[in-house]
């Protein structure tokens, strides 16, 4: 069941976000930073938690769930160093995500060939 859920949780998210970009004239990359914004802003209000212990990884891999990550990030750091915290919070909580996306694009840019569009 835990599955199921996830799957539905996070295709009604894609779902939801690909109306944006079909329906709107947003670009993609405004429409992503609205969404990263929007899972901290979920998560600054308390509201992400209980979603996210209910709809696990359908909630926290979207991009939702890395402005949740961010925010949760900066909150520790905050209470840490005070307001530096700001500054190092999100790159310290999601250094490992941002570092595994440079990396296996780098690897993916050998294998697979880019053709341009004439």
């Amino acid at each position: 069941m835990e599955y199921l859920i996830a799957f539905v949780v996070g295709g009604i998210i894609c779902a939801l976000t690909q109306i944006l970009m079909d329906q709107t004239k947003l670009m993609p990359g405004r429409i992503m930073v609205l969404v990263v914004c929007l899972g901290a802003i979920l998560s600054a209000v308390g509201i992400y938690k209980p979603f996210s212990e209910w709809a696990g990884a359908g909630a926290n891999v979207p991009l939702i769930g890395f402005g949740n990550t961010l925010y949760q990030g900066v909150k520790k750091a905050i209470d840490k160093d005070g307001f530096l915290g700001i500054f190092n919070g999100g790159f310290t909580a999601s250094a490992v995500g941002i570092a595994a996306a440079l990396v296996f694009g780098y690897l993916a840019s050998f294998v697979f060939q880019p053709k341009e569009k004439v």
